[in-house]
C-alpha cells in the first residue's frame, strides 16, 4: 500500500457494529454528529492555512522586537511550510497504520502546545523550532482529516460535499489570514500564535467526541528513511538558496550545499525505488495531468506565499501603515475566496479544470503585474485594490481545480497519494519560492533607509512573484493547446 490518505468504500462502524455516520451520510440530510465531525476537521483545516499566512503580517513587528534580519525572518514562514510539506506523505502513511483518529488527535494537540509555546518565547530561534513543530503537526493532520472524511462520508454526492466544503475552509484559511494577522498584530504579534490555541483546543474536543473510532488499519511500515532524506534536502535547499547572497553564490560553502542537496535527493529516489512502503511511487509521476496540477500549484501557492512576505514589508516597513490598516486593504482577498469557493464544484462540472486553472492564474498574474506599478504613495482603488480583487477571483479558481485535476484518472489505491503530493508540492513550492525571493531582495538591497530605497529592493522579488505565477499558466496553457 503506497497511498498515504487511502480513499476507500470502508465505512467507520458504531458500537453495534453498523456503518452508523457513512450510511447516514448516503443521504444529503446528515444528523448533527456527522455536520460535527465534519466541522472539526474543518477547522483544523482552516487554522493550517490560517496559520501560513497570518504569521506573515506579524514580521515586521517581530523582526523590531527580536532584532531579526529579513533572511531569518522568512523560516518563520518557511519553517512552517516545509514541515507540513516535507512530512505530509508520511504523516498519511502514519495515520494508515496506527489510526486516523489518534493519529489526528495527537497532531492536534501537539499544534496547540506549540501554539503556545510561540506566543511566549523571546528567541528567534526557538520562535522559528516551533513554528516548524507546527508544520509537523499539521503534516499529520490534514492528510489524516481528508482520509477520515473519504471514509466517513458515502462515496458520491455526499463525499463531494463534504470535499466541497472541507476545501472552502482550507482556501478561507489561507486567504483571511492577512486580515486575521493584522487584526492580531495591531494588539501585539504574540496573539498572531496565541490565537489558535484556543480553537485548536476547541476542535480538539469536538473530535474526540465526534470522529469514529478507527475499525480496521494498513499493513505494512513506514518509509522513515525516505522521509528523512526527503525533509533534510528541501531544509538544505532552502537555507542555501536565503544563505547564499550572504556567502557568496559561487562560494565553497554555497557550492557544497547544493552538491550535498543533490547527493540527498538522488538517494532519496533510491530508497523510493527499493523501499517495500515508499512515500512515492515514482511511477506516478509518469501522469501528465498529476504533474502539472503539481506545477500548477506551485505557481499558485509560491506566488502567493512571496507576494504576501513582500506586501507586508511594503505596507507596513514602506508606507508606515498599521497592520489593522493592511488587514482592511487586503480584505476584498480573503472575502472573494470565502464566497466564491463554494460554487467551484459546479462550475468545474461544466466548464472542466483546464479552463479555470488557466482563468485563476491568469487573474493571479495579472494582478501581480498591476502591483508592479505601486509607489511610496500609492492610491488605493487604482493601485492596490485591483490586485486584491485579482487575487481572490485567481485563487477561488484555481485552488479548487487544481486539487481536483491532480486526482482525475488516478487509481482509487493511489488517490491519497495523489492528493498528499499536490498538499506537497503547495508547501515546499511556497517554501522554495519564498526562499529565492527573499535572495534576491538580499541581493538589491537591505530593505531599509529611505521608503523609496526600500520599494526599490523589493521591485526584483515582485517581477520574480510575476513569473513564478506566469510559469504556472503556461504549463497549463501549453497541455491545453496540446
Amino acid at each position: 500500500m503506497t497511498s498515504t490518505t487511502t480513499i476507500s468504500d470502508a465505512r467507520p462502524v458504531g458500537p453495534d457494529g453498523n456503518s452508523t455516520l457513512a450510511s447516514a451520510s448516503d443521504n444529503l440530510k446528515w444528523p448533527l454528529r456527522l455536520w460535527g465531525t465534519l466541522i472539526a476537521l474543518c477547522i483544523v483545516l482552516f487554522l493550517d492555512g490560517l496559520d501560513v499566512s497570518m504569521v506573515g503580517v506579524a514580521l515586521p513587528s517581530i523582526g523590531t522586537e527580536l532584532n531579526l534580519t529579513t533572511s531569518t525572518l522568512q523560516w518563520l514562514i518557511s519553517g512552517y511550510v516545509l514541515g507540513y510539506g516535507g512530512l505530509l506523505l508520511l504523516g498519511g502513511r502514519t495515520a494508515d497504520l496506527l489510526g486516523r483518529r489518534r493519529v489526528f488527535l495527537i497532531a492536534l494537540a501537539v499544534f496547540a502546545v506549540a501554539s503556545l509555546l510561540g506566543g511566549v518565547v523571546d528567541d528567534g530561534p526557538l520562535l522559528i523550532a516551533t513554528r516548524f513543530i507546527k508544520g509537523l503537526s499539521a503534516a499529520f493532520t490534514a492528510p489524516t482529516g481528508l482520509s477520515i472524511i473519504t471514509t466517513t462520508f458515502a462515496q458520491g454526492k455526499a463525499r463531494n460535499k463534504a470535499l466541497s466544503i472541507y476545501t472552502v475552509f482550507g482556501a478561507s484559511g489561507f486567504s483571511f489570514g492577512l486580515v486575521f494577522g493584522g487584526l492580531m498584530t495591531g494588539i501585539g504579534w504574540r496573539w498572531t500564535f496565541l490565537l489558535p490555541v484556543p480553537i485548536a483546543i476547541i476542535a480538539l474536543v469536538m473530535g474526540y467526541f465526534l470522529i469514529p473510532k478507527d475499525t480496521t488499519k494498513a499493513e505494512g511500515g513506514h518509509d522513515i528513511v525516505g522521509a528523512i532524506l526527503s525533509t533534510a534536502g528541501m531544509l538544505l535547499l532552502v537555507y542555501t538558496v536565503v544563505s547564499a547572497p550572504q556567502a557568496g553564490w559561487a562560494s565553497a560553502r554555497t557550492l557544497g550545499s547544493f552538491v550535498l542537496v543533490v547527493v540527498l535527493f538522488a538517494s532519496f529516489i533510491a530508497v523510493e525505488k527499493r523501499v517495500a512502503h515508499p512515500l512515492v511511487r515514482l511511477g506516478i509521476l509518469r501522469n501528465g495531468t498529476l504533474v502539472r496540477a503539481n506545477l500548477a500549484i506551485v505557481g499558485l501557492f509560491g506566488s502567493f506565499a512571496s507576494f504576501q512576505f513582500i506586501v507586508t514589508l511594503y505596507f507596513q516597513d514602506t508606507l508606515g501603515w498599521s497592520p489593522l490598516h493592511m488587514a482592511l486593504a487586503l480584505l476584498p482577498t480573503g472575502l472573494l475566496v470565502a464566497f466564491s469557493a463554494p460554487f467551484a464544484g459546479s462550475v468545474i462540472d461544466r466548464v472542466g479544470t483546464p479552463r479555470l486553472i488557466i482563468a485563476g492564474l491568469a487573474a493571479m498574474t495579472l494582478g501581480y503585474v498591476l502591483f508592479l506599478r505601486v509607489d511610496t504613495h500609492p492610491i488605493y482603488a487604482l493601485a492596490i485594490m485591483p490586485t486584491a480583487l485579482l487575487l481572490g477571483v485567481g485563487f477561488a479558481l484555481a485552488f479548487p481545480a487544481i486539487n481536483v485535476q491532480a486526482t482525475n484518472g488516478i487509481e482509487d489505491e493511489e488517490q491519497g497519494l495523489a492528493a498528499g503530493l499536490v498538499q506537497s508540492s503547495a508547501q515546499v513550492g511556497a517554501a522554495l519560492v519564498l526562499a529565492v525571493t527573499t535572495a534576491i531582495i538580499s541581493a538589491h538591497g537591505t530593505g531599509t533607509g529611505s521608503a523609496a530605497d526600500m520599494l526599490a529592493s523589493y521591485k526584483p522579488g515582485l517581477i520574480f512573484v510575476t513569473c513564478v505565477a506566469l510559469a504556472g499558466l503556461l504549463v497549463t496553457l501549453v497541455r491545453k493547446r496540446a
